[in-house]
């Protein structure tokens, strides 16, 4: 019998990588936490080594843009089951126009692009008027069940941005606004873009390729990015999200010692600037560069695998 659990042990150790807490890690950043004059929730985890840390990482949370996250993966998703296609064309008009992040609000109108120029927009911008043109696509009922599908129970989508809610809403609408998820839940999300849980490589590489031009860095990135990523793609793919009360970063780092998934939210933060001091965002940052140099004292990877490449 003990030959036998001794048998089943090594095999299961030898398909799967099981999740342990660094407890040392998860100290440091409780001390830096602290600190903070906010609050934070936190998951990452080194999907080599299967280490973790977690903070409230089951807390429901205002997602503020990185909602955007799980409406691309539904978009690719409608890809490659047919039912919609990269190149077909979408028409900007006025009453499409929001204010916010993104640059199509000055652009000339009517102005035609395609369904992956908006998906692009979305990502690399965070462009609010390229989400709701998306959602308009693809439908905001299917997002949400594409959420539910993933087995995830506190992420939502719940209206468009900028605009008014539409029919019944969820009686925790007003407290989170556009969406709401948990940092455990939304690294759930972008490691099913890593894995390319869609089985369609090349719509992965897509979405990885958007994400790794995301244009807002001062994040996760701030203080482990070491390209200037003008000139070539980051080893860094992520999706912030921001109010004035809200910091959030979900990302993935393409280290020497494996990807590492790392979701940070933060909120009731009292430092509201918008500047690259905002102290929320130090936070995050200080966390990734602590993260990195504890489970890759190495660093980044010179590039990422083959499979997740540039389209």
């Amino acid at each position: 019998m003990r030959t036998l659990f001794a048998f089943l042990a090594l095999v299961l150790s030898s398909h799967y990588t099981f999740a342990a807490v660094d407890t040392a890690l998860q100290a440091k950043i409780e001390a830096l936490a602290a600190q903070h004059h906010g609050k934070l929730t936190l998951y990452a985890s080194n999907l080599k080594t299967g280490a973790t840390v977690a903070i409230e990482s089951d807390k429901p949370v205002a997602t503020a843009s990185v909602i955007k996250l799980p409406i691309l993966v539904e978009a690719m998703g409608q890809v490659k089951a047919g039912k919609r296609r990269l190149s077909e064309k979408i028409t900007l008009q006025k009453d499409d126009i929001v204010q916010g992040s993104g640059i199509l609000q000055f652009f000339d109108i009517p102005l035609v692009i395609t369904l992956k120029d908006a998906l692009t927009f979305m990502i690399v911008e965070s462009d609010n008027t390229a989400t709701n043109l998306v959602m308009d696509q693809i439908g905001m009922k299917n997002v949400n069940d594409r959420i539910a599908s993933m087995g995830l129970k506190d992420t939502y989508l719940y209206k468009k941005v900028f605009k008014p809610t539409v029919g019944p809403m969820p009686a925790d609408q007003k407290r989170f606004g556009l969406g709401k998820t948990t940092a455990k839940e939304m690294a759930k999300v972008m490691e099913s873009i890593v894995r390319c849980d869609l089985k369609d490589q090349e719509l992965c590489d897509d979405m990885l390729y958007m994400l790794r031009n995301q244009q807002y860095r001062n994040l996760v990135p701030h203080y482990i990015e070491t390209s200037d990523t003008s000139e070539g793609l980051s080893l860094i793919a992520n999706k912030t999200g921001s109010l004035d009360e809200v910091r959030n970063d979900v990302a993935v780092v393409y280290s020497k010692n494996g990807p590492i998934l790392i979701s940070a939210f933060t909120y009731d933060n009292q430092d509201k600037s918008w500047n690259n001091e905002n102290a929320a965002e130090l936070l995050i940052a200080h966390i990734a560069k602590l993260i990195l140099e504890t489970w890759s004292p190495l660093g980044l990877a010179k590039e990422i695998p083959p499979a997740t490449s540039a389209p």
